[in-house]
């Protein structure tokens, strides 16, 4: 007896026969699902390749700037008592001897009370009225500065507050020295070089009293010499002691100096340009690898036409001859090298020489004329500005194209799975029926069996 896993009537394995017509009408759709793949694959090589764009965007952005190309390298012999900084201003291949005798400081004085043994001691409250009434006279520049002290304000904070409201060209604050009577009335000028006094003596009564004022730091302007000059500031950062140079004092010390040394800073060129040729290379390497056929299958973006259009424009805008005033007209002449892979190199010795011969037409070729059009640097960035632009560039192009196809083939996807859910339910419906029909057809046939077997009996009889 034949065993039946799906037809109980015919004997067939109906579910195997159902699969198998499903699995070859389901060949048109997983065709459908590896093209989304390769699509969704597309996408992801073409926002790869926006990065690189972007990044070699990135990497030209300081190679059209031409301020950085005339820039100064200073040395000083020491760093202990000034910094300084030069602009393209500064004159080159000079030296200076800078001697720092003295920093700017604003005066600093402090209050004295006075014990009963005549000794100068702090206060012992900041907050009582211990101070007496009149007038503190503070003078500044020699300028009187009138104070007045009531019993509203006879405190030190009092007197504090009224101190820095007056604005008098000082500020007043409160310290605390940790003595028995520890609270010292501070004040600090507000320009450098001003000096003041105080005078307390029309003060009366009160439980403690001013002595004196004691000046912790003398108020005097910066005082350098520079190769023998003596030059005086308000500030110590001076800024036209030397042409071009910034000095920033740091600490002063009579008869010690400080050597500076100023050059042309020729290193942005270079730097600028193996910034560019690596950015340059991104590029090109990649869609290089996207068409290389022969031991591999390429990428998945080979014979794209995009792809292929950028290589060219790039190679013919690095080959190409600008028109400027100097003596450069192609990045050629600064020692850029084309590779048999397309990409670039930069021969140094070519480089150092068209800087000795003439760095302004270099600075020319790379970043534009002064108050001209711009260089190289424009050209590759409008260029790659435009590939990469948000809204109509490459990306945004071939995500809109893609996105567009994924969508039509997502539909197709929806349509042919209520197609086959249908067809797979019309074959279980028919393999149903003839399963029934045979077992229909079955049941006779046992029947007319047995009817000849029952004449056949009757017949012997």
């Amino acid at each position: 007896m034949a065993i039946s896993f799906g037809g109980l009537a015919t004997g067939l394995d109906t579910n195997a026969l159902v699969g198998a017509i499903m699995e070859a009408e389901r060949l048109p759709l997983t065709r459908m699902e590896a093209d989304k793949v390769w699509l969704n694959n597309r996408l992801s090589a073409f926002q790869e390749f926006d990065g690189k764009l972007n990044g070699f965007l990135d990497n030209i952005q300081n190679l059209g700037d031409r301020e950085q190309y005339f820039s100064r390298k200073l040395s000083t012999s020491s760093q202990d008592f000034l910094s300084a900084t030069a602009s393209n201003d500064a004159l080159v291949d000079t030296s200076y001897q800078v001697e720092v005798q003295s920093l700017a400081q604003v005066q600093k004085s402090y209050s004295n009370a006075v014990d009963g043994a005549g000794n100068d001691i702090g206060f012992s409250s900041k907050t009582d009225p211990i101070l007496g009434t009149g007038t503190l006279i503070i003078s500044v520049d020699g300028v009187d500065h009138s104070i007045d002290v009531t019993s509203e304000n006879n405190s030190l904070e009092g007197l504090m507050t009224a101190i820095n409201a007056a604005d008098i060209g000082i500020s007043a604050s409160i310290i605390n020295d940790g003595t028995s009577s520890p609270y010292r009335l501070t004040f600090t000028g507000q320009t450098v070089g001003s000096a003041f006094t105080v005078d307390s003596s029309a003060l009366t009564g009160g439980t403690e009293s001013f002595s004196n004022f004691q000046v912790s730091q003398p108020a005097t302007q910066a005082h350098i010499v520079v190769d023998g000059l003596d030059i005086y500031s308000d500030s110590n950062t001076i800024t036209e002691a030397i042409p071009g140079v910034t000095l920033d004092l740091l600490n002063a010390e009579i008869g010690t100096t400080t050597s500076i040394s100023i050059s042309k800073d020729d290193s942005a060129i270079a730097r600028n340009l193996r910034s560019f040729i690596d950015g340059y290379n991104d590029v090109v390497s990649f869609v290089t690898a996207q068409s290389t056929f022969g031991d591999g299958d390429g990428g998945v973006l080979g014979g794209d036409s995009g792809l292929n259009s950028i290589k060219r424009h790039l190679q013919d805008m690095l080959t190409s001859y600008t028109d400027n005033n100097g003596s450069f007209s192609a990045l050629s002449q600064l020692g850029l090298e084309t590779q048999k892979d397309g990409t670039i190199t930069l021969n140094t010795d070519t480089l150092d020489a068209a800087i000795a011969q003439d760095i302004d037409s270099v600075v020319s070729l790379l970043a534009g004329e002064e108050g001209g059009t711009g260089g190289l640097a424009t050209s590759f960035n409008n260029y790659l500005e435009s590939l990469t632009d948000s809204t109509n560039g490459l990306l945004a192009g071939r995500t809109e194209s893609i996105t567009s196809n994924i969508s039509r083939i997502d539909d197709r996807i929806e349509q042919s799975e209520l197609r086959l859910a249908k067809r797979e339910e019309t074959l279980r419906s028919k393999f149903n029926a003839m399963e029934l029909l045979v077992s229909v057809m079955n049941a006779e046939s046992d029947f007319l069996t047995q009817q000849l077997a029952s004449i056949s009996s009757l017949n012997r009889d």
